[in-house]
């Protein structure tokens, strides 16, 4: 029987441990959030991130913009963000609209990387690349990437010698995962859509994360014994949400298992949450920058 692990237990342990340095803090760390159009998801996911905030006692502020915004004025937008005093991250809810998915790398590049929570400015991504162990924890990390790693260490999975194989390759999550992987000793793979004989590869995998996008692909005919699988996956279907791992044909063979949902999904808000407290000490020069 797999060990399940769970990402709303772990998240929850951050949340508190946050709320417990912010209470000590005046002004209080603050989050903005720009959502462009009605995206349901979108609206969703934002919904979340400030609810954390709430939990917390961290400032948030939702920024809504008409999916018929301008590009000047989705770029002044945050741009004054980066000048307000009162905010110390900021985000952007990707996807755009389909008229305003061209300025996604614009935008990325246009907040200030010291207020990046979501770790994907360029700056952020070139000091994860390059960043060695436990260095990489002072910067900002993508934060699904770091939830994955964070769910290891605090199930005390081995990383170091660890072969891990990862199914995705996104600059959201593929990518950097296995740059922290990397960086913590294991020996990573990476497979994708022209992967040839991939069942080969994930089937020497220690550790197998799955960020692809197809409901249940991974099934027991992917994996070893006593593999360690990560499901990043969250397709939403008329059954619920579903991710990338047949769960109830791998549970067995598997040594360690992350649900959908209740996995990877509730440590991509804590680790967003953690992100804003560091840049909030980034930038108010305090010496509490411990996460």
């Amino acid at each position: 029987m797999a060990t399940i692990i769970n990402g709303k237990v772990v998240s929850q342990k951050i949340k508190d441990a946050l709320k417990t340095r912010v209470a000590e803090v005046t002004p209080k760390p603050g989050l903005a959030v720009v959502l462009v159009g009605n995206n349901p998801g979108s609206q969703v996911y934002v919904g979340n991130k400030e609810k954390a905030c709430q939990e917390i006692s961290f400032y948030s502020q939702k920024v809504v913009l008409p999916e018929t915004v301008s590009e000047e004025a989705l770029l002044s937008t945050v741009r004054r963000l980066n000048g307000d005093p009162s905010i110390h991250g900021i985000l952007v809810q990707f996807p755009l609209p389909e008229r305003l998915k061209h300025m996604e790398e614009i935008i990325i590049r246009e907040i200030n990387p010291e207020k990046d929570v979501d770790g994907f400015h360029p700056i952020n991504v070139g000091k994860l690349v390059t960043c060695k162990g436990t260095v990489c924890g002072d910067l900002f990390l993508p934060c699904t990437p770091a939830g994955i790693v964070r769910l290891l260490d605090e199930y005390h999975i081995p990383i170091a010698g660890q072969h891990a194989v990862i199914l995705g390759r996104s600059n959201l999550v593929g990518k950097p995962v296995g740059m922290l992987l990397l960086a913590r000793d294991a020996t990573v793979t990476f497979c994708h859509s022209k992967t040839k004989n991939i069942k080969e590869i994930t089937k020497q995998a220690d550790i197998l994360i799955a960020a692809i996008g197809k409901e249940n692909f991974v099934d027991a005919s992917f994996i070893k014994k006593d593999v360690v699988i990560i499901d990043v996956g969250i397709n939403r279907t008329a059954h619920g949400l579903i991710g990338d791992v047949d769960f109830q044909s791998v549970e067995p063979l598997a040594s360690a298992i992350t649900p959908v949902p209740g996995g990877v999904g509730p440590m991509t808000i804590a680790m967003l949450m953690e992100n804003l407290w560091k840049a909030y000490n980034y930038q108010t020069r305090r010496e509490d920058t411990k996460v």
